[in-house]
């Protein structure tokens, strides 16, 4: 039966066109320049509810990581906190803030056309993927981002926020290349579990590619849009 489930949650994501309500993906979408990450602490609930200093500017794509704290499920902010926030932390080579810390991450220009998807939550699941083509000489590392798009006003935050909710990072190499009859490309597909107290209307996926060196080759974000009405 979970076996069904993560199927069917997959093709949501691969056949949107056999989910009449909606269709989600990067496709149309201004490509984000920068990425504005920033890092809260569970113990510190102040810093959730003040704006800072690390808001997005044009074209930037500000995402929100709650780092686990020691005191474990006593922290404040416990509820919301991923132990992907600390895989991203020690992929940058930061420590773990003591309250809040943001880094801005500009991308490299370039004419690599990244492309991220989502289908319908289903039984706890989320089909999610991302594709990068033509692919580019390797080696790469794809980030998937699951995230809830909290509005500035609601849940205590004063500014829009993209809450990480779940995380997928895939390595590609060149092995995952078709072959060269067919257009060369990187992808990578997975139902993503959606984590207890995210409210599914608000999910949507963020994705980039690094290089070896952690230099950003391109960002994507998904948006959903009605079959049928163009928008």
């Amino acid at each position: 039966m979970r076996q069904l489930v993560l199927m069917i949650a997959l093709f949501s994501c691969l056949a949107p066109g056999g989910w009449a309500q909606s269709f989600c993906a990067s496709d149309g979408q201004p490509r984000p320049v920068a990425l504005v990450e920033r890092f809260i602490s569970a113990d510190c609930e102040a810093c959730w509810a003040d704006a800072g200093p690390a808001q997005p500017a044009r074209r930037e794509l500000a995402i929100d990581w709650i780092v686990p704290s020691d005191k474990g499920e006593d922290a404040p902010l416990s509820a919301a906190a991923s132990r992907d926030a600390r895989q991203r932390l020690e992929a940058l080579g930061r420590p773990v803030p003591a309250a809040a810390q943001a880094f801005s991450i500009k991308g490299s220009p370039g004419k690599r056309a990244l492309r991220v998807a989502h289908g319908l939550p289903f039984n706890g699941y989320i089909g999610a993927s991302i594709e990068m083509k033509p692919a580019a000489p390797g080696p790469w590392t794809a980030w998937l981002l699951l995230v809830e798009t909290i509005p500035a006003g609601a849940e205590g935050t004063p500014v829009e926020r993209n809450l990480a909710r779940n995380l997928l990072v895939s390595k590609w190499n060149g092995r995952e290349m078709l072959s060269k009859s067919e257009q060369k490309r990187f992808f990578e597909s997975r139902p993503m579990a959606i984590p207890e107290g995210a409210r599914p209307e608000r999910l949507r996926v963020v994705g980039w590619v690094e290089d070896a060196r952690g230099r950003i080759g391109a960002i994507a974000q998904s948006r959903c849009r009605s079959e049928g009405t163009g928008g």
